[in-house]
C-alpha cells in the first residue's frame, strides 16, 4: 500500500477500500459514509451511456465483474457498517443493474433503512423501444443505537413558502430529487461523477461541521469537494493509481469551509401556532410522528425538538399534548 496523502482536513489513500478502511479507520469512527460504487456495467463503455467525448475522461477506471458484484457489495457494506458510529448514516448511489445485490448486502448488515430516494436527472439515454432511463437510486441507511443527525432546517425554514404557498422545506425533503448532471466540456473528468448539488444536500442534512465523512470509492473526488467545502473532515480510498494521481493534487488545494459562505441561509422563525387550540387531527399526527422518531432511535429530547419545529409549537406544548395521550 502506498503512503496516504494528508492535506488540510482530508486523508486520501490509493488502495482497495477494504484494506484501507481496516488500516486507517477505527470501529464507530465515521459520521457519514457517502459513496458511489462501481456500477458493474462495463466501465470502458460508460461513454456510450452518456454521449460523452472520451478524450477528456481520466483513464484507469476499475470495474467489478458481474459475477463478483454480490460478494463485492457484501464486503464493502460490512466494512461501512463497522466504521459507522451508532446513529451514523450511509448513502449509496446505485443504478438499477446491481441494485438487487446492493440491497441484499444492506439487508444482511446490521444497518437499518431510513429512505429510498430517487435521483431524477434530465436528459436520460435516448431509446426507441423502451422507456427512457433517467434516474438513479440513493439508498439512505443508518447504524442503529445512537442519535441520527438530521438538520431539519439546514436548507429551508419550516415556515418558508414558494409562490404557490407550498412549503419549501417539505418540497426539499420529498424523496424524489430532480438535480441535473454536471457537464464539463473540455475539462478532465471521471467516467461517472455525481453533481455537487446532490452531495451537498446530503451533507447539509445529515452531518455537522467537523464531522467525518468517508467515501470508499473516491473516483473524481466529488464527495471530497462537498465534504471539505462544507467544513467537514474527509477520508477517501481510490484503487486506481492513474485516477488517484490525476485527482488528489486538485483535492489537496481545497479550502476547508470554502462553500459555507455561499450556502442559502434558511429563514427560521419562532413557533407559529403557540397558544392555538389543538385539533384532533393534529393530536393524532403528533402521536404518530413521536412514535416514528423514537423508533428511528432518537432520544426523547431530540424527538420533541423535531416535533416542535414540525408542528410550529413550543416544547412545553408538545410535552403536554403527548402526556395527555399516554
Amino acid at each position: 500500500m502506498v503512503e496516504p496523502v494528508r492535506c488540510g482536513t482530508g486523508l486520501f489513500v490509493n488502495c482497495d477500500c477494504i484494506e484501507g478502511a481496516r488500516r486507517f479507520l477505527a470501529d464507530a469512527s465515521v459520521d457519514l459514509v457517502l459513496t458511489d460504487p462501481p456500477y458493474g456495467i462495463g466501465g470502458d463503455r460508460l461513454d456510450r451511456h452518456y454521449n460523452r467525448d472520451e478524450r477528456h475522461v481520466v483513464d484507469g477506471y476499475v470495474e467489478v465483474p458481474t459475477e463478483a458484484y454480490g460478494p463485492f457489495s457484501s464486503a464493502w457494506v460490512a466494512e461501512a457498517a463497522r466504521v459507522l458510529r451508532p446513529g451514523g448514516a450511509l448513502f449509496v448511489v446505485s443504478g438499477y443493474t446491481h441494485l438487487y445485490e446492493v440491497l441484499g448486502a444492506l439487508r444482511a448488515s446490521p444497518l437499518v433503512e431510513v429512505n429510498h430516494i430517487v435521483w431524477k436527472y434530465p436528459f436520460g439515454v435516448f431509446t426507441r423501444k423502451k422507456f427512457v432511463s433517467s434516474h438513479y437510486h440513493v439508498l439512505y441507511w443508518a447504524r442503529p443505537g445512537g442519535t441520527r443527525t438530521f438538520n431539519l432546517e439546514s436548507r429551508y425554514g419550516i415556515e418558508e413558502r414558494n409562490e404557490n404557498g407550498r412549503s419549501l422545506n417539505y418540497l426539499d425533503r420529498e424523496d424524489v430529487w430532480t438535480i441535473g448532471r454536471e457537464y464539463k466540456p473540455g475539462r478532465a473528468k471521471n467516467r461517472n461523477e455525481l453533481p455537487q448539488a446532490l452531495l451537498e444536500k446530503i451533507v447539509q442534512y445529515t452531518t455537522n461541521e467537523g464531522d467525518l465523512i468517508l467515501d470508499l470509492f473516491l473516483g473524481g473526488g466529488s464527495s471530497a469537494r462537498a465534504a471539505i467545502g462544507l467544513g467537514r473532515r474527509f477520508v477517501g480510498f481510490e484503487i486506481s493509481p492513474s485516477i488517484f494521481a490525476a485527482r488528489v493534487p486538485e483535492l489537496c488545494r481545497l479550502e476547508p469551509g470554502s462553500r459555507l459562505a455561499s450556502l442559502r441561509v434558511p429563514v427560521t422563525a419562532p413557533p407559529t401556532r403557540r397558544g392555538r387550540a389543538w385539533s384532533e387531527e393534529e393530536d393524532l399526527a403528533l402521536v404518530s410522528s413521536y412514535a416514528r422518531l423514537r423508533a428511528d432511535g432518537l432520544g426523547k429530547g431530540e424527538a420533541i425538538e423535531r416535533l416542535a419545529a414540525e408542528f410550529g409549537r413550543g416544547r412545553f406544548g408538545i410535552v403536554k399534548r403527548l402526556s395527555r395521550r399516554e
